[in-house]
This record gives C-alpha cells, sequence and structure tokens, in this order.
C-alpha cells in the first residue's frame, strides 16, 4: 500500500477529503473485553424519542410553532466492526475498522487493509483533537478541530462524527424549521456558516443528513439504510457518505463516496478502553 493510498483512506473514513492530508489520534488504555450483548435479530422496536422544535413556516409566529418526535439511539458504550469502502478520481480502496465509542467523548478506530496481517493506523477523536498513528509509516500527528476543519473546508466537529457511526442527528439542540418534502419531514438548522438539512422518516429515524458549508459550498452528505433492531432501537447498518468539493489546483469539483457497512454493533453498559501507544520519539516529534 503506497504512501498517497494510505493516507486517502485514513482520511476519508470518516470526513471530507481533499486527498492530500493526514490527520491523527489519541488514546490511553487496554481494552476491556466487553460480552457479546449484541441483539439483531426479532427485537421489536422500542424507541427513545427527542424532541426538536420546529416552525412550519419560517416566518411564523411563537404561537404557531409545533413539535416533531425524532428518534435517536441512547448508549453509554458502542463497540463495533465495518467495511469501508473509499471511491474517488485518485482511489478506490476497501479497510476493515474496529470502531469503539464513548458516547459524546471518544471514538476509537483501529484501521487494517484486508492483505496486510496488521493494523495499519489507530484514531482517535476527542471532543477537542484529532490524532491519528501512522502505523504503517511510523507517523504521528495531532490537530484541533479548527485546524483540522481549515485544512478540509469543511467545519467538522466531533459530533458531526458520532452522527456518521450511529445515526443520530448531530445538532439536537438548535433551533429548527420543519418542511414537509415528500415522505420526509426536513429539519433545516443553521450551525456557524453551515446549513443542515435533516430528513426524518415516516418512522422517525433520520434517514439522511445534508451538510453544506457556504463558504466553500463543500457538501458533506449522509443517506441510513438497513435498519436494523439493536437493543430495542432501529440501528442502521448502512450509510453512504457524499463528499463534493471544489479543488484550489483546478477550481473543479471532485466527488468521493464511501460506503460504510457495519458488520457487528454492539450497545454496551460495561465501560470499553481505547487503547492508542505512540512511540516516545514521535511524540517528540509532534
Amino acid at each position: 500500500m503506497n504512501h498517497h493510498l494510505l493516507k486517502c483512506c485514513l482520511l476519508v473514513l470518516f470526513v471530507n477529503v481533499a486527498c492530500k492530508k493526514q490527520v491523527v489520534q489519541q488514546s490511553n488504555a487496554n481494552p476491556v473485553v466487553a460480552k457479546d450483548t449484541s441483539n439483531v435479530a426479532s427485537v421489536q422496536p422500542k424507541l427513545d424519542s427527542t424532541v426538536a422544535r420546529v416552525v412550519v413556516n419560517p416566518n411564523a409566529e411563537e404561537n404557531e410553532a409545533e413539535k416533531i418526535s425524532v428518534d435517536e439511539i441512547d448508549f453509554k458504550y458502542l463497540k463495533g466492526k465495518a467495511k469501508v469502502s473509499v471511491k474517488s478520481t485518485a482511489l478506490n480502496q476497501t479497510v476493515n475498522v474496529d470502531i469503539r465509542v464513548k458516547k459524546d467523548s471518544l471514538i476509537w478506530l483501529n484501521i487494517s487493509v484486508p492483505g496486510l496481517p496488521v493494523s495499519v493506523a489507530t484514531a482517535l477523536f476527542t471532543q477537542d483533537s484529532v490524532k491519528l498513528y501512522n502505523k504503517y509509516e511510523g507517523d504521528y500527528h495531532e490537530y484541533p478541530y479548527e485546524l483540522f476543519s481549515e485544512k478540509f473546508k469543511f467545519n467538522l466537529t466531533f459530533d458531526i462524527l458520532q452522527s456518521l457511526i450511529v445515526g443520530n442527528r448531530p445538532f439536537k439542540k438548535n433551533k429548527s424549521r420543519v418542511v414537509r418534502e415528500n415522505e420526509y419531514f426536513l429539519l433545516k438548522q443553521h450551525e456557524g456558516k453551515v446549513s443542515i438539512d435533516n430528513y426524518i422518516g415516516q418512522d422517525k429515524k433520520l434517514k439522511k443528513l445534508l451538510m453544506t458549508q457556504e463558504v466553500t459550498n463543500t457538501k458533506l452528505s449522509m443517506n441510513f439504510d438497513e435498519f436494523t433492531a439493536l437493543n430495542n432501537y432501529l440501528f442502521p447498518l448502512s450509510n453512504l457518505i457524499t463528499v463534493e468539493y471544489k479543488s484550489e489546483k483546478d477550481q473543479k469539483v471532485y466527488q468521493t463516496v464511501i460506503t460504510v457497512k457495519h458488520t457487528k454493533v454492539e450497545l454496551l453498559e460495561e465501560p470499553l478502553t481505547f487503547p492508542f501507544k505512540v512511540p516516545e520519539k514521535l511524540l517528540n516529534k509532534n
């Protein structure tokens, strides 16, 4: 696996990609083995609901506001495996990813490539920083989200990355207005200079998320599918991610398509740890 290919795989697993830069993650422990409590079969989903305050007419008065419920997945820890395929003009690659999440706190990834006997990278996203240890090339980097977002011309956050994995809305507290679009309720929001469209299905699940960076017009969309009963929730086992961005080099618009297929998912009560050990010499260089 060449230098350029590995970098692209690491970058596009979860976000906007320009196929040129690199990212890094941290962690601090050894994994706690959790018993298999996954229940992805015949559970009758008993869904939690969070309520988004929405206004049907953007010019409506306060007393015309109404509420619409959106079913969100609640959990303490998530453990899973996924196959991630990336296609762009520069790349066509599939990797295997081990995933661990502590809700609203940590996302840990261990990335391996079919045909190689060991993992090629480990990554950790916290609320404040993005860290990645590229084991294949002996490389480590750490970025705050501000710098990470600046590199990729998109306002990325931990909540967006967690949404990508779980299928919950990344911005629940923002005031929303709702528009009926075919079979969906469309919740429209703003977060800074990013516009967010949440497409909610008749089953109250988030089916599509579209985010547009207003300055660069970079678009990041997620299409959730293959909903399966898991621990009394409906969990999307498939996520089709499309990124459209304008190249600074030739001013052309390029598209990257990322397919995430969860092959195993567990929602756990037992704590997980997030092993991330970087050689001292690489930490000193960072």
